[in-house]
């Protein structure tokens, strides 16, 4: 979209929303029905906005806790790998250190 494209979409909107606004302010009903209709409208709007609020809130807590459990499943599958290679690893070194110790006894005679 270009820059001019833009400026005027962005005006209509603007004189839509002023437009509206001064349909309401100049209604033919009573200024307190008016108030009281605006009033009604920003409670909707602040009631939509939290709602709205609290469900990203617990989307986001839905995400964290699936991200937290999938990293303590990671962690947990990572310490179990580790733990076998550790072991692979000490069978290896006790078989060298046999071996040491039969070429160090053949020096020794």
């Amino acid at each position: 979209m270009s820059n001019k494209t833009g400026n005027t979409v962005v005006a209509l909107l603007i004189g839509a929303a002023l437009g509206a606004v001064a349909g309401i302010l100049f209604a033919p009903d009573k200024g307190s029905k008016t108030r009281s209709k605006i009033k009604d409208g920003f409670d909707d709007a602040q009631n939509n906005l939290k709602d709205k609020f609290d469900h990203a809130t617990e989307d986001v807590k839905e995400k964290i806790a699936d991200a937290k459990f999938d990293l303590e499943e990671t962690y947990d599958d990572l310490v179990s790998n580790m733990s076998h290679k550790t072991e692979d690893v000490i069978s290896f070194l006790e078989t060298k250190l046999a071996d040491l110790k039969k070429q160090n006894a053949k020096l020794q005679k």
